[in-house]
């Protein structure tokens, strides 16, 4: 399976989108520090993930939400119980 996912900084709130084909261990490197990227807005919780079985749908579903922000908006909208 492959995986996109959205994960939430306890650090300063602010969202990070990303995808991957193992769920558990990504989420570890990102609270790890392992991750450039987020290492510095660590700790992180997961809130939301899309399970796929090919690469290219989570792939093209990461792009979707991280360029168009009408897809994040809607998606927000839809969990927001889940943000608190």
């Amino acid at each position: 399976m492959f995986y996109s996912y959205v994960l939430k900084s306890k650090k300063d709130g602010e969202m990070y989108i990303g995808s991957t084909n193992d769920l558990k261990k990504r989420l570890a490197l990102h609270n790890g520090g392992k991750v450039y990227s987020t290492r510095l807005r660590r700790p992180f919780d997961l809130i939301y993930y899309e399970a796929y079985k090919a690469e290219k749908d989570a792939r093209k579903r990461e792009h979707n939400l991280k360029l168009r922000s009408r897809a994040f908006a809607q998606l927000m909208k839809r969990i927001q119980e889940s943000l608190v």
